[in-house]
């Protein structure tokens, strides 16, 4: 990857889930928290926080390189989509 597109370098702490990083279901769902400026790469399959997992953003890209096309989603908004290949859809918070 010749750009890192993310304001936050690729060491930055983000939460994804076990069946993420087990390869089991893709990444679906993705937040950028307005309170902390933290990421969730998250697969909509479980809100178990036992299934909960920390791992570097760089990490997550490095796997699936169309989270690179969420770099610019703004603190407070989050981003879905139906499934892996789908486009992106954006949603800014609720006011």
């Amino acid at each position: 990857m010749d750009e890192w597109p993310f304001e936050d370098p690729r060491n930055t702490a983000a939460i994804t889930t076990r069946k993420v990083l087990e390869g089991a279901a893709p990444v679906l769902r993705v937040s950028h928290d307005a309170d902390d400026g933290g990421w969730q790469f998250l697969c909509g399959t479980t809100e178990d926080p036992a299934d909960g997992r920390v791992v570097g953003l760089g990490r997550l890209c490095d796997r699936d390189a169309t989270l690179l096309e969420v770099a610019d989603l703004p603190e407070g908004w989050h981003a879905w989509r139906e499934r892996l290949g789908a486009p992106w859809r954006r949603a800014g918070p609720i006011r």
